[in-house]
């Protein structure tokens, strides 16, 4: 499937709107059913979309929004990755988190999906 690095960037921006819903449901739905997550807050990995949606319901009380800070962005035959720094702000008003992301994206034959998401705090 052909896409362009805009079109992977925005797979972000669609999981980042996800977040905005507040609904774990619609955050898990850009995962694919057997994606793995190694969480920034949290030991993992956690494996498919219950588990995937468990950690969603604690870390959306925060009320979390991302931004990416710097990334690149790699495209390959139905798969593809975007890999940097972003930082988190929370509408409960707490510091905001700087971390480090991988996201690897697959195509599922119809749609570009999370395979595999990475994220962890920046040493200071």
């Amino acid at each position: 499937m052909a896409v362009t690095e805009t079109e992977i960037a925005n797979l972000f921006s669609a999981w980042n709107a996800a977040l905005q819903t507040l609904d774990p449901d619609k955050v898990v739905e850009t995962y694919a059913p057997d994606a793995v997550l190694l969480p920034t807050v949290e030991n993992g990995p956690l494996i498919g979309r219950p588990a995937i949606r468990g950690y969603f319901v604690h870390f959306l009380e925060k009320k979390p929004s991302g931004a990416i800070n710097e990334r690149t962005i790699r495209i390959g035959c139905n798969v593809a990755f975007d890999a940097g720094l972003y930082t988190f702000t929370y509408g409960t008003g707490e510091p905001p988190t700087a971390a480090r992301f991988t996201y690897i994206y697959e195509h599922d034959g119809s749609r570009w999906l999370i395979a595999h998401h990475h994220s962890s705090k920046r040493p200071q």
